[in-house]
């Protein structure tokens, strides 16, 4: 019969300290957190698809079945990248509740443009790790001090939670040179506005034909202004959500 702590995958009961991380052996001073760093290493340089077992066991200078004394599987090592990889949760700003909440909206930006291949990696169900659930409670905790109730406050910070996810994915995946490259969107903006313009036609898509004649991919203003305007819109729905008659 299986017991309810056999339930809980070994990645969780690992980060949250129910069980011992495995350390016999030989290659005891190669650790866990080794190996996660080194994963890490590989993802932000050279994108999910170059990260293997047998690459991270280059890197370390070890053997591939070494690793497996501490990682069952590179499913089981994304977990644990994903969760080391974003850090801790930032510290919030004195002030009120939307500086506090755009503080946390910038920096989970930043943990996507820092590493990417996280807005790659999905484990199939919502996040259990502690370093994702402390970043959703940094979020939750920057809407103390107003009137919105809990479950008001879970939904406005998904909604920007989602909204940063899907900026950076755009930004980070589809509009940067390649695996390991900086992010510049300017030139592969304009080069998609050209190979849409190619296609588009105003008989057949006016609104489109439109945009594209006023110049919505050739913008100097960058992710940045972009990012800026969608975010402020969405604060200022929460604004009024908050000031709304209850």
């Amino acid at each position: 019969m299986t017991t309810e702590r056999e339930q809980i995958p070994r990645t969780l009961r690992v980060l949250w300290g129910e069980e011992t991380r495995r350390t016999r052996g030989p290659q005891q001073a190669l650790g866990l957190d080794r190996i996660v760093e080194a994963g890490i290493a590989i993802a932000d340089a050279d994108g999910i698809a170059a990260l293997s077992m047998a690459r991270l066991a280059e890197r370390l200078g070890s053997a591939p079945m070494s690793l497996y004394r501490h990682v069952s599987s590179k499913d089981e090592l994304l977990i644990f990248m994903t969760d080391a990889a974003p850090g801790p949760p930032p510290e919030l700003p004195a002030g009120d509740w939307r500086a506090r909440f755009e503080a946390w909206a910038r920096a989970l930006r930043a943990v996507y443009y820092a590493h990417p291949w996280i807005l790659q990696v999905t484990t199939g169900r919502p996040p259990l790790e502690p370093g994702q659930l402390g970043w959703l409670d940094r979020g939750l905790s920057s809407l103390d001090g107003t009137d919105l109730s809990h479950p008001d406050r879970f939904e406005a910070v998904m909604t920007v939670l989602n909204y940063v996810r899907g900026e950076a994915q755009v930004t980070t995946i589809l509009l940067k040179g390649g695996p390991g490259e900086g992010v510049d969107p300017f030139g592969p903006a304009q080069e998609y506005g050209e190979l849409v313009a190619r296609f588009v036609s105003p008989d057949r898509f006016p609104a489109l034909a439109a945009a594209l004649d006023a110049g919505i991919f050739r913008s100097d203003a960058g992710p940045d202004a972009s990012f800026d305007f969608g975010l402020t819109r969405i604060l200022d729905g929460v604004e009024k959500l908050i000031a709304a008659p209850r």
